[in-house]
């Protein structure tokens, strides 16, 4: 798994939308918290998007962009988006390159492990996160950041 101050890899994924995004349009943007999930739908990835949406929502630092990745597919990630009103992309990773690439592949390949990334704009990893099975961390570092100026 990827840790601070590793390089951040570079990616093309499609978004919600059948969007190609890559890290670096996001980067160029400003600083970007990467989180990855197991699945769509389930009740602790729901409460982590939700968490997600209600940090960027209050979020006094503007210029950090949030963006999700799992394995769903495109379909997945637009009714997941449209169900909880989230308000930043969730990028498809069926083939699980991004994941693998990030080292947050679950045990013996089956699944994602929840790990939540903040990445510079020089593509440089300057904090992470990794919970399993609790959300806690993951929004700890969200409003941290999010509530930085």
């Amino acid at each position: 798994m990827l840790k601070v101050g590793d390089q951040a890899p570079d990616f093309s994924l499609l978004d919600s939308y059948g969007k190609a995004r890559t890290l670096a349009e996001f980067l160029s943007e400003g600083p970007t918290i990467l989180y990855f999930y197991p699945i769509d739908f389930s009740p602790v990835c729901t409460a982590q998007a939700c968490a997600m949406r209600d940090g960027f929502e209050g979020a006094t630092n503007s210029s950090v962009k949030i963006v999700g990745i799992s394995s769903q597919g495109v379909d997945s990630h637009r009714r997941f988006t449209e169900m909880h009103n989230l308000q930043f992309p969730l990028l498809a990773d069926p083939q699980k390159s991004v994941i693998r690439a990030y080292g947050v592949d679950a045990f013996m390949g089956l699944g994602t492990r929840r790990a939540t990334f903040l990445i510079d704009h020089q593509a440089k990893i300057v904090n992470r996160v990794v919970s399993d099975l609790f959300v806690g961390p993951h929004r700890e570092l969200v409003a941290k950041v999010l509530g930085e100026s």
